[in-house]
């Protein structure tokens, strides 16, 4: 199992003018990257290892978040791509019966802007960034190939030699449990929306059951088997 939590980039010009931003990389406004640096993140993720989309606005507020730590940027975390409709405003396409706009709760999983992606074009690609997630070693496993004799030394200077395995939970020292490794990823509302769908069973219609706000971790676990679960409360965890 890994812990999984996902935070909504910084504030950009665009999101404050309505436009919808899509693909289009738009760096942060200056007083957004002041902001981001006052705050911290939630305790149990300051040591998570930190990931983004590739645009600038999602690097940069994990760079900021993370204190300077390496981020992993992936282009499969990516903004969802609104086509003929990046960078216009939502409310005159709303206003267009023409558009072919549709409010959130009447998307489904197969509405498309014209030229762009649907919310299962997001979901392709995000479950094959989790797949990938999955794959990765753990600190509780060696890098060596399984059954590799390796040699430590022991408590007292002693040369010892075994198995490259992880270790197993009666031979870790007294009290000590193994935890599940913690990944947090800066990404866009709409990569967001597709793992809070896949989270909470969501099918975009009908209300979201969990709208998306600014400087709040939205936790899960990703189960060996690619499953998602909520893990947090459907507010978020706020940056304090």
């Amino acid at each position: 199992m890994i812990r999984l939590a996902f935070l909504r980039h910084g504030v950009t010009a665009w999101n404050r003018e309505g436009r919808i931003q899509g693909r289009t990389d738009i760096p942060l406004a200056p007083d957004s990257r002041e902001q981001l640096a006052a705050l911290t993140l939630p305790p149990d993720w300051y040591s998570a290892t930190l990931h983004a989309s590739p645009l600038s606005r999602a690097v940069e507020t994990a760079t900021i978040l993370g204190k300077g730590r390496p981020v992993h940027s992936d282009p499969r975390l990516i903004e969802m791509d609104w086509g003929a409709w990046e960078g216009l405003h939502g409310r005159d396409l709303r206003a267009d019966p023409a558009s072919g706009y549709r409010d959130l709760d009447q998307w489904g999983w197969d509405f498309r802007p014209p030229n762009g992606e649907s919310p299962a074009d997001v979901r392709e690609r995000l479950t094959g960034w989790l797949e990938d997630l999955l794959s990765l070693p753990t600190r509780d496993q060696s890098p060596l190939p399984p059954g590799e004799r390796v040699r430590v030394r022991g408590t007292h200077g002693e040369d010892l030699f075994g198995c490259a395995e992880p270790p197993h939970p009666d031979l870790l020292p007294r009290g000590e449990k193994k935890t599940p490794p913690s990944h947090l990823v800066v990404t866009h509302i709409g990569v967001m929306r597709v793992a809070l769908a896949l989270a909470w069973g969501w099918d975009f219609r009908g209300p979201p059951p969990v709208p998306v706000k600014r400087n709040r971790l939205y936790a899960m676990t990703l189960a060996a088997d690619g499953t998602l679960r909520p893990a947090g409360p459907k507010e978020g965890e706020r940056l304090s």
